[in-house]
């Protein structure tokens, strides 16, 4: 009996781990593979860039989502068919503090895009997982890197919201002032998927979290460069991996 593949990532349970990594960009996933073994490609279509192989004996599955909430969900939707139980978003973010080359694991998210509101309305708690967080801060730890436990804000629009922009300014949107206000709240930093990842694995009953790398400040006043970001961002594929271990070692 052939197993029926999902519409867009083209995966059946078979392929599929019960750990799976989401990346945004399709290019990391292809160097988080390279830290893995005996690595087989479930399938490449549009944006989603699907392998699953093992790493120190742990089975796991990379996928990457494209950029923002409405891809990321279709990929967690379909990894949940396909048997996902533990979730983790690994990616970058826009820091709002001063934590340029830290790494964020944060504790809950502010929904401010709107694809996770499709599922749940704003009363509903976007958090991570307490167990699988504890498990990537450990990580970060035996990496020698430093991490913050805050709370994101993920938003939709990139150049509405978190980089002005010609036609921004030209509209006369104040960018620089709505990111002032996410500082009242004691936002660490902003992206695009957070929110929906971990709304999306609290409604599937899942485990869930996000482990980001602060690559940029707040409408672009810092960055990471050239090749220290690159190195760093394969220190961030390590660092998860290693945590899903931990997790996987803990039997939790």
């Amino acid at each position: 009996m052939t197993l029926e593949k999902t519409l867009y990532l083209q995966s059946t349970e078979k392929d599929i781990a019960k750990y799976v990594i989401f990346s945004g960009d399709p290019r990391r996933v292809e160097r988080i593979i390279t830290l893995m073994d005996d690595v087989e490609k479930v399938a490449v279509s549009r944006e989603y860039h699907t392998y699953t192989g093992y790493y120190q004996g742990v089975r796991v599955t990379v996928t990457s989502t494209g950029i923002g909430g409405p891809s990321a969900a279709i990929a967690l939707e379909e990894m949940y068919e396909c048997g996902m139980e533990v979730a983790v978003r690994l990616g970058t973010v826009m820091g709002l503090k001063s934590n340029l080359g830290k790494y964020i694991i944060p504790k809950g998210a502010m929904r401010k895009e709107k694809t996770s509101h499709t599922y749940v309305d704003s009363s509903f708690p976007a958090v991570a997982d307490y167990d699988l967080v504890a498990c990537m801060n450990e990580s970060v730890s035996t990496n020698e890197r430093e991490y913050e436990n805050g709370i994101v804000c993920t938003m939709d629009g990139y150049y509405t919201e978190m980089k002005e922009s010609k036609l921004s300014r030209e509209m006369g949107r104040d960018i620089p002032g709505e990111i002032a206000e996410l500082h009242k709240y004691n936002i660490s930093g902003i992206d695009m998927e957070s929110g929906v990842v971990l709304t999306l694995a609290n409604l599937m009953g899942i485990r869930g979290c996000v482990v980001t790398l602060t690559t940029v400040l707040d409408n672009l006043k810092d960055m990471l460069k050239d090749d220290f970001r690159v190195d760093e961002e394969m220190m961030l594929a390590k660092i998860v991996l290693d945590g899903l271990v931990i997790f996987n070692k803990k039997g939790l």
